[in-house]
């Protein structure tokens, strides 16, 4: 009786160990040696089988989601894995909600970034964000918003000047630096 438990309980040990291994092609074999295995030892080799054949489903399709979002840049991919449960699924749910927010805020941040090209200072960042992108979605706010102000103080001196014909006009874009101050000490002369 114990020889009938020592191989197949070996056997589905070898496979545990090898998916510990990150092996994901091992399979209990359902036979000992000209036998099938049956009750609990066929139901144990079946389990270990079925999560074995489960496994690369998963990690193919996590793999897959995070190469198309993290490193080609393609934007909007989730992981299927149909049958999951339990922390299978909350795994793949959570990478999936990881996936669509990182979506989301990227498109907001294209949208705004691509609207300032066209020369439309009206659009904002409002994509919810934390952290590191909390901090990109407040520049590009920032920069949005100084553009916007040295635009509309350009326009106004020149108007002044030009139109009304009134000299001295001067351009106030306060908390700009760099070459937006240069450029406004310069519309000052």
């Amino acid at each position: 009786l114990v020889e009938a438990l020592v191989a197949p309980v070996a056997n589905a040990t070898r496979v545990l160990d090898a998916v510990a291994a990150g092996d994901l092609t091992q399979r209990v074999d359902l036979r000992d040696g000209n036998r099938q295995l049956r009750g609990d030892l066929r139901r144990l080799g079946c389990v270990v089988n079925r999560m074995v054949d489960q496994l690369p489903l998963f990690t193919g399709e996590v793999t897959r989601v995070a190469r198309e979002v993290g490193t080609e840049g393609r934007l909007g991919g989730r992981a299927k894995v149909q049958g999951l449960s339990g922390d299978w699924r909350y795994v793949t749910e959570a990478v999936n909600t990881m996936a669509a927010r990182l979506t989301a805020q990227v498109r907001d941040i294209a949208v705004v970034t691509t609207a300032v090209a066209r020369g439309d200072l009206t659009q904002q960042v409002t994509v919810e964000a934390t952290g590191e992108l909390l901090e990109l979605k407040l520049t590009v706010n920032t920069m949005v918003d100084q553009l916007r102000a040295f635009a509309d103080e350009v326009t106004r001196v020149a108007r002044e000047v030009g139109t009304e014909g009134q000299l001295g006009g001067r351009a106030q874009v306060p908390g700009v630096s760099g070459v937006w101050k240069d450029l406004t000490d310069n519309v000052n002369f």
